[in-house]
């Protein structure tokens, strides 16, 4: 039998990881696998593209607009064949590695927006590693999730056929739930391969796969033998629906604040909550009472003693003496605790249920209290309780005991009270402290260590802020339970000897850790003294906590056990891993437990770096949930989708009847439209933007769409570039001038070219030191504005007159000279073009490889046909680097360049201003365009804006004219009834205004209309300011709002400024009317 489900557990294992990998089995089945880095191109051969792919990049011209379905086709399969080809030379490959895991996703169906995040993250590091030179080794996997798995399989089976997992067995179950892995799994990794992730293929891990499993198990017996794991009675979170214990990270906090019903699962009725009943306990030998509440009044069976503290002098004559059970009439002890009674809550008085509630159980262990079990695994009375209430439903049984209490004359009162319940995240039902026999692991000297790592650097945790909850774990760390009532997990290696078997085995309890059950026969052998048979021996039927086999991944995904006991692999060293990228909820549950576990099975740390990302909500600030049914599928945003497909989405979820109706309500209200389709590209890039470092992100879709208008920036930017990429008009020219580098043409660089390579330089660095810092948050903004503010709102307006041919003075430039300047802008613009596209592919990576080969291909520096002979990759490329824009670094050309940016902001306002004020004026002709004055009296602002004249000219459509020195006054310009703007105080600009009725009246509304905008700014700016100054603002207000606060503030500011200036302006006009 057990051959037989290993060889079943073996082809399913296999199938699913064919569904899941079969790129890159397709790909790499005959070839040696290696991570391409970014060597020099010439280091390379051709990777051939598809035929579809060469169609679309190599002869196809560049589509119109720009379409996320058509261009995120075709770039996975190639990247996965760059990453898998083994033509480059082994004696130059790098020698610098870079590790790193995926978190393993739960094989319960789809991903969502949080999995998407770590995606997100975890690709943008390994492209820019791996455009730096590195080997990159980031292994995917699946966690086999044995609770959640186990409960949607059990869900759908009851759904479909009606059967319990019980009536099926536990052999025909697990296949059952094998197959739905094999199901889901090819599904998940289909989302990864189309969120752009490049991971490596050859290497994935299922965490129930059998090398997986060795390890487990060799890890379990290996701790076992050091003492550290250990079986004892103690008390667990126990799920009831369930029939299992679970772990903290499974049960939910639900807040009641008042009385609240709720509905649980299996009960036609809801549940009270949030409220405390008031009883009496008679004192024995005695006619007094006391006060106990209790939210729980079903556990008084269980009752064995009452607490008062110590320091109460309201009960001081009570210790030491007992009260009468008021169903037992037994008399049960008053204890003095001063940890487990608070005396400002309620009447300070407690009753202690040792078997039933934690806390009370430490009371207990303290006073050497007995244990009275009351409630059993199906959430029932049982044991020492009344004949009426044995079998009776929890629930059922606390009314029936209030009831009873009042019969008695013992029951005072039912109060509102705030109440925590804790619900299994799972089922819906809520948990039932009882006490069990189970297998923990002894956390207390490796918790030591992992949390000294932190304090003296061997470990890092960024940000900073989640030190604290590191420390605070550790430092107040339990043992942890690791076993778990399930069938669908690993079976914990402890067997004994079957009863009846012999007489020789001390307890029922007595059990071997071991391998296999033959080593554990052995040792049974050894220490009982009697001969047994294999068949003899019954291994434990619980399984191992999901989160055992998650935290050996940094060992067991790279091979351990079957590599050196340090951790060290056999070829590649790729323990320990360079960075543990994941969410901040999981920190303690899975971070921690790699930390203890690993080094404690190595004898190396698992990581140095630990970087977390906040937890991904709704746009309400929910935490998304599949109960909630406010989960999105990546896939709704990357494909598009309509609402009445949502909608359908949703009713095949696991969504419950109250839930569904709010989830439905608020899709309706989100995508009235359904969501339209917006690409990974669009997703990432929204997902980078969003990481502030704040304990949470907002969700919002609508900002995606957003992102997409950016791609689609991108996009016009290079069409506009590709025609104008010509480096000559003629082969005379060609002939004439011939550089092959972009620095020999720095001395017939433009103003504008050499400030917009300046600005390149300083993007450069600031994009790789927010990805190095893990802020990439900033780095996105950092390109983003670059490209848009800079590039395409700067630069290329600029360039505009150079490359389509316009005389920029005149006749006075040479054909030359204009040549040259033509050939300077193309070159700049290509180079902005092309490192923008390597600086954003590590979080757009399908459009930045689509645009990418077409501007490869349109060096004007670097034209020939052997080069656009050769394909290859973006990732093949090297990622710009500060140390590599050094000498471009041009401060004056920055100070002069925005100088002029200021003058034509100035400009254009004024020219703005005189539409509203004239807006039947007609609008000027290339022939009669309007003359602007420029009254400037400091010499070095003049001799940059006559330098810079005709770019600004051309950029506002104006002719400028200069005011004389001596006077002031202007040759053809009024010298009264104009608009001014002041640029500096020494420079201002100067406009006409018609001189009659209309105009006045409109300045008067003009200025009306300015003085309610400046109100309104100046409003917001004081209440902003106060608000940062609140005295908890800097601790309690999360980082990520703080930072909104700040841009919002720096915004209203500018807003403020360039509104006053415009108010002034009119001021002035309206004193000359």
């Amino acid at each position: 039998m057990l051959a037989r489900r290993k060889c079943f557990q073996g082809v399913i294992v296999g199938r699913l990881l064919r569904s899941t990998y079969g790129i890159f089995h397709r790909v790499a089945v005959h070839l040696n696998v290696h991570s391409i880095a970014t060597r020099p191109m010439s280091l390379y051969s051709s990777i051939p593209f598809s035929s579809e792919l060469r169609k679309r990049v190599k002869i196809s011209p560049l589509a119109p607009s720009y379409d996320p379905t058509v261009v995120e086709q075709d770039w996975q399969d190639y990247w996965q064949k760059v990453l898998c080809t083994n033509i480059q030379n082994k004696s130059i490959a790098t020698n610098k590695a870079f590790t790193m895991l995926l978190p393993p996703p739960n094989v319960t169906g789809a991903l969502h927006i949080g999995h998407a995040l770590t995606i997100t993250i975890q690709d943008a590091i390994a492209r820019w590693h791996r455009m730096r030179g590195f080997d990159v080794q980031w292994l995917p996997g699946l966690d086999h999730a044995g609770i959640a798995t186990q409960s949607v399989v059990e869900r759908k089976l009851y759904k479909e056929k009606g059967l319990s997992r019980h009536d099926l067995g536990r052999e025909a179950f697990i296949k059952e739930v094998w197959q739905w892995n094999e199901q889901y799994g090819g599904k998940i990794m289909d989302q990864i391969d189309r969120l752009g992730a490049i991971v490596t293929k050859s290497k994935p891990y299922f965490t129930l796969d059998e090398k997986r499993s060795e390890a487990v198990v060799d890890a379990f017996v290996k701790l076992y033998e050091k003492g550290l794991i250990y079986r004892r009675r103690s008390m667990v979170n126990w799920c009831p629906t369930l029939q299992t214990a679970i772990s903290d990270i499974e049960v939910d906090s639900e807040e009641m604040k008042k009385a609240t019903k709720k509905m649980l699962p299996g009960r036609k009725k809801p549940v009270e909550f949030g409220v405390m009943h008031r009883f009496r306990y008679q004192v024995a030998d005695s006619d007094e009472f006391l006060e106990v509440d209790t939210t729980r009044p079903e556990t008084i069976f269980g009752d064995v003693a009452l607490a008062v503290h110590p320091s109460d002098s309201r009960y001081t004559r009570f210790h030491g003496k007992c009260v009468i059970h008021p169903f037992s009439r037994e008399r049960i002890p008053i204890v003095t605790d001063d940890g487990l009674v608070n005396m400002e809550l309620g009447t300070g008085v407690v009753k202690v249920t040792p078997a039933h509630d934690s806390k009370d159980f430490e009371c207990g262990c303290r006073h050497d209290l007995p244990l009275s079990e009351v409630i059993d695994k199906d959430g029932k009375l049982c044991g020492n309780v009344d004949q009426q209430f044995i079998g009776m439903d929890r629930f059922n049984a606390r009314q029936r005991v209030v009831e009873e209490l009042k019969r008695m004359g013992l029951y005072v009162e039912k109060l509102d009270h705030p109440t925590a319940i804790s619900i299994c995240s799972r089922s819906g039902d809520v948990i039932e402290p009882l006490l069990m026999p189970q297998w923990y692991v002894d956390c207390s000297t490796m918790a030591q260590r992992s949390a000294d790592n932190v304090r003296t650097g061997v470990m890092t945790i960024k940000p900073k802020s989640h030190q604290h909850t590191w420390f605070f774990f550790l430092d107040n760390i339990q043992d942890w339970c690791v076993s778990r009532q399930l069938w669908w997990g690993h079976r914990i290696p402890a067997y004994r000897v079957k009863p009846g078997v012999t007489s020789a085995s001390k307890a029922s309890d007595d059990w071997f850790v071991a391998a296999s059950v033959g080593e554990a026969r052995q040792k049974a052998e050894a220490e009982l003294g009697c001969t047994l048979q294999d068949e003899d021996m019954e291994q434990d039927a619980d399984v191992l906590d999901t989160w055992f086999s998650s935290a050996l991944l940094p060992l067991s995904a790279f091979g351990w056990p079957h590599i050196g006991n340090d951790g060290a692999a056999v070829q590649d060293c790729s323990y320990p891993l360079d960075v543990m990228e994941t969410g901040s909820d999981i920190l303690f549950f899975w971070v921690a437990r790699m930390a203890m576990l690993c080094e404690e099975l190595s004898g190396r740390v698992p990581f140095k770096k630990v970087l977390l990302h906040p937890m991904v909500r709704d746009k309400a600030g929910r935490k998304m949930s599949k109960s909630l049914g406010n989960v999105i599928d990546p896939l709704y945003v990357i494909n598009g989708i309509s609402l009445d497909q949502l909608l359908l989405d949703l009713q095949g979820g696991n969504v419950g009847p109250h839930e569904m109706r709010t989830a439905e309500k608020e899709l309706k209200k989100e995508f009235p439209k359904g969501i339209p389709t917006c690409g990974a590209d669009a997703l990432r890039f929204t997902l980078a933007s969003y990481l502030q470092q704040g304990r949470q992100i907002n969700m919002d879709v609508q900002r995606v769409v957003s992102y997409r208008h950016f791609c689609n920036k991108m996009w016009n930017a290079v069409r506009y570039a590709l025609p104008l990429s010509n480096t000559t008009d003629d082969a005379k020219d060609a002939k004439a001038f011939t550089p092959t580098t972009l620095s020999l043409l720095r001395d017939d660089m433009s103003l504008a070219d050499r400030w917009i390579m300046s600005r390149l330089a300083a993007v450069v660095s600031e994009v790789n030191d927010g990805i190095g810092a893990n802020q990439l948050a900033t780095s996105v903004a950092a390109i983003q504005r670059f490209f848009v503010q800079e590039l395409c709102d700067v630069y290329i307006e600029f360039s505009k007159p150079v490359l389509y041919g316009n005389r920029l003075d005149g006749d006075a430039m040479s054909d030359q000279e204009q040549h040259k300047r033509k050939r300077s802008a193309q070159a700049t613009l290509h180079r902005c073009l092309d490192y923008s596209m390597r600086l954003l592919h590590p979080f757009t990576p399908f459009v930045t490889e689509e645009l990418w080969q077409r501007i490869r291909d349109a060096d004007p520096l670097n034209s020939s046909s052997s080069k656009r002979d050769v394909e290859t990759s973006i990732l093949c490329s090297k990622y710009p680097e500060e140390s590599h824009m050094r000498l471009w670094i041009d401060a004056d050309a920055e100070e002069h360049m925005t100088f002029v940016i200021h003058v034509i902001h100035g400009i254009r306002s004024l020219c703005h201003t005189v539409k509203v004020l004239a807006p039947n004026a007609s609008p000027p002709s290339d022939s009669e365009l309007p003359t602007v004055g420029i009254m400037c009296f400091n010499a070095i602002m003049l001799s940059r804006l006559k330098n810079a004249q005709r770019d600004i000219e051309l950029q506002c459509r104006v002719n400028i004219e200069y005011a004389d020195k001596s006077n002031g006054s202007f040759a053809t310009l009024p010298s009264s009834h104009v608009l001014t703007y002041s640029i500096t105080d020494s420079c201002r600009v100067l406009l006409p205004v018609p001189n009659d009725t209309e105009t006045t009246q409109r300045v008067a509304t003009e200025i009306l209309r300015l003085e309610k905008r400046c109100f309104k700014c100046t409003t917001a700016i004081e209440t902003l300011m106060n608000r940062q100054k609140g005295p908890h603002y800097a601790t309690k207000v999360p980082t990520s709002v703080q930072t909104q606060d700040a841009q919002r503030l720096v915004q209203l500011q500018t807003d403020l400024s360039a509104t006053q200036k415009s108010l002034e302006a009119l001021r002035e006009l309206e004193r000359l009317y």
